[in-house]
């Protein structure tokens, strides 16, 4: 893929403006010094449209683009399930855990089990989120965004985690959750714009310029398995999509856990300024999940056409990029890359607040001021970065599949962490030691597997 000067124009433009915007949010006003609740959680001053934007900033990133696009080049419009139903599970945490969380005032999730039980258990599930975000998380979002931009680009794998971690960190490191927040509204608008512009291009060609209802016909002619929601026994994919059992199974465990307990996520709901606002937000990132089959799988369906031979089917999307004109394309490209590095900044933002407010507030021997713990936030933040790149390609490499890995590694603890959250929420009667014992249970075998 070629990108000549006026896409890099773009780009430029793109890092410039992010920076720029970050850094005019994060202002104090009156020179007043800057509160951990303004930094960990906005000052809880969030509008719903930023908690919507930020939340599916926070979940979508440039390997999940790659991948999902890869996935409806195989499997098609099955692979969407995925987004259509997590529209619900933001439902669900809108409606049932929003108000509970929002009700005890809490930064972390963490914190909201010590309120239900003690100490301890916060503790055990701050130190086992700290180690899957920082060893997990980050380091796969550094080293699949890198092998992304490498493979769209060329730029050595090593010189891509570096430049990753310093864009993060420059419009999220002095502004925390507000800037991330403000900043993720812009790159999902360029998320959208990319994808449905790539989706745009693919169908008008494929129609031969006489429009996109003509080319989608087309599509669904020439390929009209790949419109299946629901696999056949006999698709080849049924092992990877079971059919109508992906829909009643596990499924949901892991939407659960994602949506209504994790922290990077849920972080966003925390800052709002009311319950109605962060309502509204979760169901604002609902209806934008029902758009992202349009964004990222329609691109690896109409590469099944115009490409139906290709050796990778990850290289769906990149091939479709290449039928972008200059400029477009390197809109696009920044697309891609504002996915990465806001799945990063959310990241990075949750880790130095479950640091800051669950273990250092915990061990600190006298009660630190304000500045203090904005201070231990950022230092957290570049520390965590730093760890990240530097065990990236250590921990991922070799791996054949680092994002299947990542993907059964998560899923092994899911379902440990749901019961844990349900149980403290809806069922009075449990016990400090025996949600401990869970814990630990849980972080021990999801680090043996």
């Amino acid at each position: 893929m070629s990108f000549n000067s006026f896409d890099l124009g773009v780009l430029g433009v793109y890092v410039v403006g992010i920076i720029s915007l970050a850094l005019y949010v994060s202002r104090q006003k009156d020179n007043t010094e800057r509160s951990s609740s303004d930094y960990f959680l906005a000052g809880r001053s969030l509008p719903w449209w930023a908690i919507g934007a930020s939340l599916i900033a926070a979940n979508i990133s440039a390997e999940q683009i790659i991948g999902m696009s890869g996935q409806g080049y195989v499997v098609g419009l099955a692979i969407a399930t995925y987004e259509l139903t997590a529209a619900i599970a933001l439902i669900v945490m809108a409606k049932y855990f929003l108000p509970l969380f929002l009700k005890k005032q809490i930064y972390t999730m963490p914190q909201f089990l010590e309120e239900r039980f003690d100490k301890r258990v916060s503790l055990v599930l701050a130190f086992f989120w700290l180690g899957v975000y920082v060893f997990i998380n980050l380091t796969s979002v550094l080293w699949l965004g890198s092998l992304a931009i490498n493979s769209l680009t060329g730029l050595d794998l090593f010189y891509g985690l570096v430049l990753l971690a310093l864009l993060s960190l420059a419009y999220s490191l002095w502004g925390g959750l507000k800037a991330v927040a403000m900043t993720d509204i812009i790159q999902v608008v360029l998320l959208i714009f990319g994808g449905l512009a790539v989706s745009y291009i693919a169908l008008n060609q494929i129609s031969e310029n006489t429009g996109i209802w003509n080319g989608l016909v087309t599509v669904y002619q020439s390929v009209p398995d790949k419109f299946d929601i629901i696999l056949d026994p006999e698709n080849p994919s049924y092992s990877d999509l079971p059919g109508v059992w992906v829909l009643i199974g596990g499924l949901w465990i892991a939407h659960f856990a994602y949506w209504g307990f994790n922290q990077y996520i849920t972080q966003r709901a925390l800052g709002a300024k009311s319950l109605p606002e962060a309502q509204k937000g979760v169901i604002f990132a609902a209806y934008l999940k029902l758009l992202m089959p349009f964004v990222v799988v329609l691109p690896g369906i109409c590469a099944a056409v115009l490409y139906a031979d290709l050796p990778k089917s990850d290289q769906a999307y990149p091939k479709m990029m290449e039928l972008l004109p200059h400029g477009l394309l390197g809109l696009t490209f920044a697309a891609l890359v504002a996915a990465i590095i806001s799945s990063l900044a959310s990241m990075t933002n949750s880790i130095s607040t479950i640091f800051t407010m669950d273990v250092y507030k915990s061990f600190a021997k006298t009660k630190p001021s304000e500045k203090k713990l904005v201070t231990i936030g950022r230092n957290t933040s570049w520390i965590a970065l730093v760890i990240a790149v530097f065990c990236a390609q250590p921990l991922l490499g070799s791996m054949e599949s680092a994002f299947q890995y990542i993907q059964n590694f998560t899923g092994f603890f899911t379902p440990g962490i749901l019961v844990i959250f349900l149980v403290a929420l809806f069922w009075n009667k449990a016990t400090t030691m025996g949600v401990l014992v869970a814990a630990i249970v849980s972080l021990v075998l999801s680090l043996g597997i």
